[in-house]
Formats: structure tokens, C-alpha cells, sequence
């Protein structure tokens, strides 16, 4: 997984490309503690994110449910595989979907 991390007036996007899975999910969560604090709104861009497994999409959550009291998680640019993964998880409820 590749992870860059761009903040403007409080609106942080994680720009991930690569696979979100056991070995990269904690690089991830670590990133988002970091941010998380300062940021208002937090976007990830996955447009280039070509896989994500159990270990990624707990790290959605987690970052969605710390999000849910300011103004939220935005997940941009999801590949067919990764919105049917998210799909097949019921995820799609809850979270806050672009294209």
C-alpha cells in the first residue's frame, strides 16, 4: 500500500493505492491517529486501491466511527472489487460513499 496525506482547512485526504489487508492496515490506522485529531473531515481516495480485506475494512470502521462526532468519513473513488467487497460486508449502510 502506498499512503499520501494532504490536510486543508481541516479536510484531510489519505490519497491509498495498492492493497488495504493485514500487513497495511495498521500503516493506516497509525496515519489516521496522527491526523484524526486536528482534522474536521477526513476523505480517503481509493480510487488505486485495487484489494481490501477484513483487516482494511476494520480500519474504515474505526476511522468512520471516530469521525461519526465531527463531520465524517468520505470514501471516494472505489473499484468495482472494492465496492463489491464493502458490498458483501453491509458496510454500504453506514458509510459515506462517492463516486
Amino acid at each position: 500500500m502506498n499512503l499520501s496525506v494532504t490536510t486543508e482547512n481541516k479536510v484531510s485526504t489519505f490519497i491509498i493505492s495498492g492493497r488495504i489487508d493485514t500487513l497495511t492496515a495498521p500503516e493506516l490506522d497509525a496515519k489516521f491517529s496522527e491526523i484524526e485529531p486536528e482534522a474536521d473531515k477526513v476523505i480517503f481516495d481509493m480510487t488505486e486501491v485495487e484489494y481490501i480485506s477484513s483487516a482494511g475494512m476494520r480500519a474504515i470502521v474505526t476511522a468512520h466511527r471516530a469521525m461519526a462526532k465531527k463531520d465524517g468519513l468520505v470514501l471516494k473513488g472505489l473499484s468495482k472489487n472494492v465496492r463489491n467487497i464493502i458490498n458483501l460486508t453491509g458496510f454500504t449502510k453506514i458509510l459515506n460513499i462517492e463516486e
